[in-house]
């Protein structure tokens, strides 16, 4: 078994929600095992209101949570990514900067809650979707046994998390 801490930036052109939500959540559940790290190519400079309510609602510090480029995560004395996750299509669809390390890549789209409209209890919705969305997806992923999955496996897997829509999917799990 491994005492490897693998680093995970997860991508999102704001930063103001999912990538948030998503570092707040693999760094609970990865704990350990996983540093999560967030950033965006078109940083919002501030976190979603929406965002920090919902975590600091299910007890997540919230300390960490700032809007920020994916440029600080390309210089030297960045720390060297083993993955690399997009979680909006915006920026999946964009020119990533040149990570150090060639991280494992792979895109896991959530529809975004800051774009919601309605009513706030509509909103508040989108929020705890993006949540269970991205949740769901993190948990498969830290139960995955890196140590014994070759690169050519664990991509394919990596892949597959980005696709699930539903708790009940049992063929990713």
């Amino acid at each position: 078994m491994s005492d490897k801490i693998y680093n995970v930036l997860f991508l999102c052109t704001g930063n103001s929600a999912r990538s948030i939500i998503a570092e707040a959540i693999l760094n609970r559940l990865g704990q350990g095992k996983f540093k999560a790290y967030s950033a965006g190519s078109q940083p919002k400079g501030e976190v979603h209101p929406y965002t920090l309510q919902l975590l600091k609602g299910m007890n997540y510090d919230t300390s960490f949570a700032r809007s920020k480029n994916w440029d600080e995560f390309a210089v030297p004395g960045a720390p060297q990514l083993d993955f690399v996750f997009t979680v909006c299509d915006n920026a999946a669809a964009e020119a990533c900067p040149v990570w150090p390390g060639q991280p494992m890549t792979a895109h896991w789209g959530v529809p975004d809650p800051a774009a919601a409209e309605g009513t706030d209890s509509e909103k508040h919705f989108a929020f705890a979707e993006a949540y269970r969305m991205l949740n769901h997806r993190i948990s498969i992923f830290v139960s995955l046994p890196m140590a014994s999955l070759d690169k050519l496996s664990l991509q394919k897997r990596l892949a597959e998390i980005g696709t699930t829509t539903d708790a009940a999917n049992p063929e990713v799990a």
